[in-house]
């Protein structure tokens, strides 16, 4: 039996965890793309505000939507709860409460990549070394994470973990599609705009480390209409929205009282099932996955329910 408090932390543990690689992986994908599109497209470094639902916070902080105001708000801003160095520092916290059930390799390493980000967080503000700063913070999570799966015995802890971070890892998938579908809605109808949209869908790619599997597994070109639906449906990739979903499944089912939760996922895996026009890249995809996202956003509620009660 574990506490419902334990429990609840190593969930936030492993949804932090995750929560700080993907901000370090979203920063450094957008100025990648950025480079990469003709100087003809103009994106602003504000939908990374939009895509993460901070609007009012980044307003109540800043006037101006400059690059620098933008990555300074995910990267380092502490009234920012999402930021990367408030997430890395929630992780630290949740883990130092549950040392008991946690590796205390791995209690050593967030300390670590905690006192790194703490130290070079304006290595990260700065465009010059920002890519850098970025590669050893996604590269500090990945090992971490790789410790946790190696030496953490599979039991009701580990399950609590592993649903925090697919359940991160399923947030931010969308959230990378709806930066794709955002981007492309805001390209000129051109003559770059074909080759701009492969520019975009490629980045899509790159940041879930999933192009050289993608091209596997479709052998297809890099183009919306089979990016979008390997992303959200393919089941062997693990940051495809329908594996993290099955994967919570699976931890779930270990785990008492389960049912509600169950039921829950098992309606957004028959909503992913729904056939969608994917070369209509339109509002009306970008609102499906918003709705999928909502659908996402409320099983945290159910499982707070289930398992984590207030005292």
């Amino acid at each position: 039996m574990m506490l419902s408090r334990v429990a609840e932390r190593v969930y936030w543990s492993g949804r932090y965890l995750e929560r700080v690689a993907n901000t370090a992986r979203l920063v450094s994908i957008y100025e990648t793309l950025l480079l990469d599109l003709p100087k003809t497209v103009k994106l602003s470094w504000y939908n990374l505000i939009i895509i993460n639902d901070l609007e009012e916070a980044y307003n109540e902080r800043y006037s101006v939507r400059s690059e620098r105001n933008v990555v300074k708000f995910l990267l380092g801003d502490e009234d920012n709860s999402s930021s990367l160095i408030n997430s890395l520092t929630a992780v630290r916290e949740n883990v130092r409460t549950t040392r008991d059930v946690v590796p205390e390799e791995a209690w050593e390493m967030i300390c670590e990549l905690t006192l790194y980000v703490q130290d070079n967080l304006e290595l990260g503000i700065n465009r010059r070394s920002r890519h850098e700063f970025l590669e050893d913070v996604i590269k500090g999570c990945l090992q971490i994470n790789g410790l946790l799966f190696g030496t953490m015995p599979h039991v009701a802890s580990w399950e609590f973990f592993s649903i925090g971070y697919n359940f991160e890892r399923a947030d931010m998938t969308i959230r990378y599609l709806e930066a794709g579908l955002t981007a492309i809605l805001q390209l000129e109808d051109d003559d770059h705009a074909v080759n701009s949209q492969q520019v975009i869908w490629g980045n899509v790619l790159r940041s879930l480390n999933a192009t050289q599997y993608y091209l596997r597994t479709t052998r297809s070109p890099v183009k919306g209409q089979e990016v979008l639906p390997y992303l959200i449906n393919d089941p062997h990739f693990p940051r495809s929205i329908a594996h993290c979903i099955q994967s919570i499944i699976s931890s779930c089912g270990t785990l008492p009282q389960s049912e509600p939760i169950i039921k829950h996922l098992k309606k957004i895996s028959k909503k992913l099932d729904e056939q969608v026009d994917f070369s209509d890249a339109g509002e009306e995809l970008l609102e499906s996955l918003n709705q999928l996202q909502i659908l996402l956003t409320s099983c945290h509620f159910i499982i707070s329910d289930i398992w984590f009660p207030n005292d």
